[in-house]
């Protein structure tokens, strides 16, 4: 098809079909913006959840805290609630599953975002284009009405090309929806996996918050010191 037979279609198709381009540009343009989003998002956040356990491990809470702030990995929201958590606390761990599970819940909402736009496009961009196959249809046989009463023979070819050009809509709706779901089907099972991810670095990273070992000297008191036994005997008087 022709550069040409596109303009012709375009011209033909008017409102409906310039929605339909319009609605793939931007399914496109949706589609790009979150490749780059979720571009390294598991590896980034592995790597910071080996960094974090490592000094977990030791007990080292504060390098552990430094490393987590100067991430941009998605996990590391998740790790500062659960430290803001144990902070507000005191040492307490009481409430960082929570805390965690909280912020991993809001992390999955913005790696979700703009999906619905998608999934929009895909399940109403096939109605579009049935639209305007009927307007074009319903175009055609008005021409053909025009055609008779002007005089015209209102054979099936003065119909058929009105037609065939009306269903042009049809196709380019549908090949618009199948790119559209293409896409979101893509980044639902991507961001399942990653989820999972998410949720199996923040529930390691409480485990091991509770269980770091205790650095420091040990505050148990000190033994007292028994005092000196006391002599008892009684002196005898002299005679």
């Amino acid at each position: 098809m022709s550069l040409s037979d596109l303009l012709h279609y375009l011209r033909i198709g008017g409102f409906t079909l310039a929605f339909l381009l319009l609605a793939s540009v931007v399914a496109l343009g949706v589609a790009i913006e979150r490749l780059i989003a979720l571009w390294g998002v598991s590896e980034r956040s592995r790597a910071l959840g080996d960094t974090v356990h490592k000094h977990l491990l030791r007990g080292d809470i504060t390098a552990a805290r430094t490393a987590t702030e100067r991430s941009d990995a998605a996990v590391a929201d998740i790790f500062l609630a659960g430290f803001d958590r144990f902070e507000r606390t005191r040492g307490s761990c009481d409430g960082v599953e929570s805390a965690v599970e909280r912020e991993r819940a809001q992390v999955g909402l913005r790696l979700r975002r703009n999906l619905w736009i998608l999934a929009t496009i895909g399940s109403l961009t096939p109605f579009v284009g049935l639209f305007g196959t009927v307007a074009g249809i319903m175009r055609s046989f008005k021409d053909l009405g025009l055609d008779v009463q002007a005089g015209g023979t209102g054979g099936t070819a003065a119909v058929m090309t009105g037609i065939s050009e009306a269903l042009v809509a049809t196709a380019v709706g549908i090949l618009v929806a199948v790119q559209a779901m293409a896409f979101y089907n893509y980044f639902q099972a991507r961001l399942s996996r990653v989820l999972v991810e998410l949720r199996l670095l923040g529930d390691e990273f409480a485990e091991l918050l509770r269980e770091r070992p205790m650095n420091g000297a040990s505050t148990s008191a000190a033994t007292p010191t028994a005092p000196a036994p006391v002599d008892a005997s009684r002196s005898q008087p002299e005679a």
